[in-house]
């Protein structure tokens, strides 16, 4: 039995929830007799009731967040049906916004808008003693970073050994890109270095390998980044992986210095470029110098042994599909391992709300709240574009079809050329999931010979080495397989 439980439900089994553990971290002699669950989206709201329940709780706080918000609602709703005694309490991004207008304010007995390490012990405290605020929507003051407990001793063994870890060494972002919750949080709060080394030495020690930083502007400060970098340098050991976000106009030469002594596969840097239409840029309050971080793209490909992660947005006001397609081929030419092209979605109290009406933008009124169409792209534009994303990721991010996904970006548009396959799978399937790997490279095999003007035998040998490298790769990454080489 427990008084407090938080629970969440993460996207994947690999993804651990960060927030949840600084909750928990930070109740004080209240741990003793709280817990976290955490689920996954293929929980059933009646499956987590039943582990639920069984804590027999006086106080259920949940994480809501975009990707789980719709289940978190159906898990609340029965909670309360069956158990209306039980004390529900709300928080997360995707409640603090137009709250009054969203199903968890008649949900919830309380919600805690903004950082709740703080609010959610104290409103914890008092309703334990039975002292109810009246008050259903409890604003949480920003916590101080340097007294605040870190949450690391709390990923398990298991966590460590098979989930990814998620760290922060800083919060908010100084830039306002509209689209972007960050953008509300323009002052960055940082942790005290020396409190974040030494928790990360426990991990280090605990064998942890793996860290995914969730900072939004990594190099935002540049002695903290190559303090940061040092440190991990000072302790690589094979396996090492780090990941950080960077905004990639603002590369000093000590940080290019530091990641080139990081051996291959060892850094993946996320590179949001977003657009490269200076207009839409102007638009959504994005400052970046598009030659300075495509000339800093282009050293960290060259100078360093990086894995890049790059970003683009589909669908931000201003913008078409020709604007789009010129941004992609420009950022393909550059040669990142990924581009990921993201359709614009409107984030509950992110700013991009004031364009709605001058540029005729439409959104999904359901989660991930995806545009559906704007001014300068048709709804079947953006249906064309999301599918491009999506076949873009099977082919090209996969990693699996490096040679084929060069054969199907030949021409003078990268973008165009794989756009017509895009939409020549989609006419062949009429899907964009549950496609099987070998019937994606039967699709491509086709759709090349027919069209790429190639002759057959070399679009052949093409797919056969990328299906060679392909489980070869797998093989090298199976723990089983190397515990029996072992």
């Amino acid at each position: 039995m427990k008084d407090i439980l938080l629970v969440n439900f993460n996207a994947k089994y690999e993804h651990a929830s960060l927030g949840m553990r600084c909750l928990y971290a930070n109740l004080g002699v209240l741990k003793d007799r709280a817990d976290m669950l955490e689920f996954i989206l293929d929980t059933r709201p009646e499956e987590a009731l039943e582990a639920v329940l069984k804590y027999s709780p006086k106080i259920v706080g949940v994480g809501v967040y975009i990707w789980n918000s719709e289940l978190s609602v159906k898990f609340a709703a029965e909670l309360k049906r069956l158990r209306p005694d039980i004390l529900l309490v709300a928080g997360g991004p995707e409640v603090c916004y137009e709250t009054e207008k969203q199903p968890f304010y008649g949900l919830a007995d309380y919600i805690i808008i903004g950082e709740g390490e703080d609010s959610f012990r104290i409103l914890c405290e008092k309703l334990l003693r039975g002292k109810k605020p009246p008050e259903k929507l409890i604003f949480s003051e920003k916590p101080d970073l340097a007294e605040t407990v870190l949450p690391y001793d709390f990923y398990s063994d298991e966590d460590l050994k098979n989930r990814v870890v998620y760290v922060e060494s800083s919060r908010g972002c100084p830039f306002g890109c509209e689209f972007c919750l960050s953008s509300l949080d323009k002052k960055i709060r940082f942790y005290p270095l020396d409190k974040l080394f030494e928790a990360w030495q426990k991990l280090l020690d605990r064998g942890l390998l793996r860290f995914k930083f969730t900072d939004r502007t990594f190099n935002a400060d540049m002695k903290r980044a190559e303090a940061i970098l040092g440190f991990f340098l000072e302790r690589y050991t094979d396996g090492m992986f780090l990941h950080f976000e960077i905004v990639p106009d603002r590369m000093p030469e000590v940080l290019f210095a530091l990641l080139k002594k990081f051996p291959k596969g060892s850094v993946q840097l996320e590179a949001g470029l977003q657009t490269f239409n200076p207009e839409t840029a102007l638009l959504i309050s994005r400052r970046q110098d598009n030659d300075l971080a495509e000339k800093n793209i282009r050293r960290l490909l060259s100078e360093t042994q990086v894995y890049l992660h790059t970003d683009l947005v589909a669908g931000l006001p201003g913008e078409n599909v020709g604007s789009f397609a010129s941004g992609f081929d420009r950022l393909y030419a550059m040669g990142p391992q990924e581009i990921q092209v993201g359709i614009l979605k409107r984030l509950r109290g992110a700013p991009i709300c004031r364009h709605t009406e001058k540029f005729e933008m439409v959104y999904s009124p359901f989660p991930p709240y995806e545009i559906r169409r704007n001014r300068d792209i048709s709804f079947e534009e953006m249906r064309a574009l999301k599918r491009f994303s999506r076949y873009w990721d099977l082919v090209s991010n996969s990693g699996v079809f490096p040679e084929a996904s060069v054969l199907l970006c030949r021409g003078d548009s990268p973008f165009r050329s794989f756009m017509d396959f895009s939409e020549y799978i989609y006419s062949e399937t009429r899907r964009t999931y549950a496609i099987s790997r070998g019937c994606l490279q039967e699709l491509i095999r086709i759709y090349l010979i027919q069209n790429s003007g190639l002759p057959s035998a070399e679009v052949n040998a093409a797919l056969e080495r990328d299906a060679f490298n392909a489980v070869r790769a797998k093989k090298k990454k199976s723990p089983k397989r190397q515990a029996l080489r072992g």
